[in-house]
Parts: C-alpha cells; sequence; structure tokens
C-alpha cells in the first residue's frame, strides 16, 4: 500500500528517480479508486437508449446508442464529482511519476511530453501511447546515473567505492 501512495507524498517532485514498482502500483491504485467511485456511479444512473430510423434512397439503415445519464440521480452525480476531484488530484503526481520512471532510465523528461502530445491524435496516436506504455516496462539503469541514485539499492555504490 505505501507504494501505491508514494506518488501523492512525492506530489510535484519531478526530480530523482522511481522504480516501476511505484509507477505500476500507483496505476493498480487509479484502477481500484475507478472501480470503487465511478464504476458504481455507471451502476446507480439510468440509463437511455436512443435510436435514429433512416429512411432514404440507399435503403433503410438504423442505429441506436445508450447513454448514461449522471445528473438524474444525486448519488451518481456525487460519485462522478467525487471521482472527477480525485482526477485532478492525481493529475501531477501521475505526470511527476512518469517523469522520474524515465529518469530511472536515464532519458529527460521530455520524452514523456514527446510521447503523451501525439498520443491525442486519433489513430495515429496509437503508436507514441504504445511507446510510452514500452518505456514504463522498461527496468532503470543500474547503479547511479545523471538524475540521482539507483531506487533499488540507493547506498550500494557508495558502500564499494
Amino acid at each position: 500500500m505505501a507504494w501505491m501512495i508514494l506518488p501523492f507524498r512525492r506530489y510535484a517532485e519531478f526530480s530523482g528517480r522511481s522504480r516501476r514498482k511505484e509507477f505500476w502500483s500507483f496505476q493498480l491504485f487509479n484502477v481500484i479508486i475507478t472501480l470503487l467511485i465511478f464504476v458504481p456511479a455507471t451502476l446507480l444512473a439510468p440509463s437511455t437508449r436512443s435510436s435514429q430510423v433512416q429512411n432514404g434512397n440507399a435503403g433503410f439503415s438504423a442505429s441506436a446508442s445508450f447513454q448514461t445519464d449522471f445528473s438524474s440521480n444525486p448519488v451518481s452525480t456525487a460519485l462522478v464529482s467525487l471521482y472527477g476531484v480525485y482526477l485532478l488530484a492525481a493529475l501531477v503526481p501521475g505526470i511527476a511519476l512518469t517523469v522520474r520512471r524515465f529518469h530511472d532510465q536515464n532519458k529527460s523528461g521530455w520524452w514523456y511530453l514527446a510521447l503523451a502530445v501525439p498520443s491525442i491524435i486519433p489513430f495515429l496516436g496509437v503508436i507514441p501511447a504504445i511507446a510510452l506504455l514500452v518505456f514504463m516496462f522498461i527496468p532503470g539503469t543500474d547503479g547511479g546515473n545523471r538524475f540521482g541514485p539507483d531506487p533499488k539499492d540507493p547506498f550500494g555504490e557508495e558502500v564499494f567505492a
């Protein structure tokens, strides 16, 4: 549990290094929060079905879509609002943690911006998003690097020096 909330303690700390364990524990924490807050809000909110029927020269086409109305149930509205507050609170720690993961690999934190911005492009953004995911799986450099000591063994290099 300590690894899950460590990014909140290091809220806007963009310097230093972070282990994969810290990154993936924080991601697991985000999934758990989503399951505990947003999923019940979705289940409590009534869904409405809207359909469109078009009859033109090309023939008959019909489509149906389901929409969730969070505003009609005060409990689901409160849960969605709480989830929005959590997302805003977790935004800066998430960015700082990802930058520290790049630092752990001896890469500049600007790599995150270089991969995150193009990932919002429809269809083509899948490639930089996958690249970002792959970078988060890559282990950090052994020993110290230009961003600080190894977070797995911060005192190891000084013992044998």
